[in-house]
């Protein structure tokens, strides 16, 4: 479903000679599976979920979804404007920190992303209602992301990611807030929507014993990736 081949990545700071972070990294993705992705802090994890979600450019490589090329020749196929489209159909992002809008309520910023798409409100609310439902959130449906607690902030923000029936669902450290059943729930409830929905997770982790519970774990190192203990 996903694709990466030879992707690498460089940054330049001010006054500094280049610093290569990723090194022709490959990666494939099947439908439905789940991947996390360990490594140390610096080691390039995060710009590697960005470049799959079209969020920044590599400086070489392809990238492909659903065997459709979205990046080669250093260069992406689609417009901006396109690209944004495809992320906002094709693609959900979880972060360390939930980013829910605070002034709206948890239906609400559930179904923002379908109501950005289409412009229709009452049919995405409907949608947001049945997809909190799902996660054990019906009760929360008119509270205001103050009002939840971090594993229901947590699983709005998946409910939000679900939204528009995404093939790819990419998670910055989602537990990185959470204590440890709280993370475990989560993991288990990705986990879950993986089998149940055929969307596909890569999940960006420090926790080795969370990042177990994925159909394949992969560790980030020297700008690659390895198997995890291999």
């Amino acid at each position: 479903m996903l694709e990466a081949k030879n992707i690498s990545k460089s940054y330049t700071l001010p006054g500094k000679k280049s610093i290569e972070i990723l090194r022709k990294v490959n990666l494939t993705l099947g439908e439905g599976e789940m991947v996390t992705v360990i490594g140390a802090s610096g080691s390039g994890k995060t710009t590697l979920l960005n470049l799959l979600g079209t969020l920044d450019t590599p400086d070489s490589g392809e990238i492909l979804f659903d065997k459709e090329v979205l990046f080669r020749d250093k260069k992406y196929t689609l417009s901006q404007k396109a690209l944004a489209t495809f992320r906002n159909r094709k693609i959900g992002f979880v972060f360390q920190f939930h980013h829910l809008l605070s002034d709206f309520t948890a239906l609400e910023n559930v179904a923002m992303p379908e109501f950005i798409a289409t412009g229709k409100l009452p049919p995405a609310k409907k949608r947001a209602g049945e997809l909190l439902a799902s996660l054990g959130l019906s009760e929360r449906f008119d509270h205001l992301p103050s009002e939840l607690s971090g594993g229901e902030q947590q699983r709005v923000a998946i409910a939000r990611a679900l939204m528009n029936n995404p093939k790819l669902i990419l998670a910055d450290e989602p537990s990185g807030n959470l204590d440890n059943q709280n993370s475990r729930i989560l993991y288990e409830l990705m986990a879950r929507l993986s089998k149940e929905r055929q969307t596909s997770f890569v999940i960006v982790t420090h926790n080795e014993e969370y990042a177990a519970l994925a159909d394949r774990c992969l560790r980030m190192a020297d700008g690659q990736l390895h198997p995890c203990g291999g």
